[in-house]
């Protein structure tokens, strides 16, 4: 059976870690430990601000966000966040859009051009900003939309921004944990 469709992709039951980009099913290996160790520090480091301030949700990895139709493209941030006034409830299905905020830990057989691809497709969507995790470089890449990229290294902060106004970490956290 081919799913070329939210809907189909929704109904296709335990299929394995898959995105549906245009139409068209792309199946992901299991990130490494330590990719799920990083995205996991920042999931929690976020959940720990924006929940007893109620600013939105933050969800983990395999939340799918339905960011285009015809054709079809669902997309999972490895940490995704969607502010309050975003956030009605946890509905059923995907996400109608983007997050307001997608982390993207790399893993070592990403390929750069793809990750580009996800970056341009979640800030072209309507996401404030995109977070692009290296663990190996470790350092992390700001996007937000209509700016130049920011590189932050392990003796910088992230700041939230738009997307997570007045969130803060220490990229070093992110890593050392």
């Amino acid at each position: 059976m081919a799913i070329t469709t939210a809907e189909e992709l929704l109904r296709a039951g335990d299929i394995g870690r898959c995105e549906l980009v245009r139409g068209e099913l792309r199946r992901m290996i299991p990130p490494s430990y330590e990719h799920g160790s990083v995205a996991y520090e920042i999931g929690f480091r976020l959940g720990e601000y924006v929940r007893p301030r109620h600013l939105g949700r933050v969800v983990a990895a395999e939340t799918g966000f339905l960011i285009s139709r015809g054709p079809d493209t669902v997309r999972a941030p490895d940490v995704g966040f969607v502010r309050a006034e975003r956030a009605t409830g946890p509905p059923r299905g995907y996400y109608p859009g983007a997050p307001d905020l997608a982390v993207e830990v790399l893993s070592p057989e990403d390929r750069s051009g793809e990750v580009r691809e996800k970056v341009a497709e979640w800030l072209g969507a309507g996401a404030r900003a995109v977070w692009v995790v290296d663990p190996e470089e470790r350092a992390l890449v700001v996007h937000e939309p209509g700016r130049t990229p920011v590189v932050l290294r392990e003796g910088d902060i992230l700041r939230g921004g738009d997307a997570v106004p007045g969130f803060e970490l220490p990229v070093r956290d992110v890593f050392d944990r």
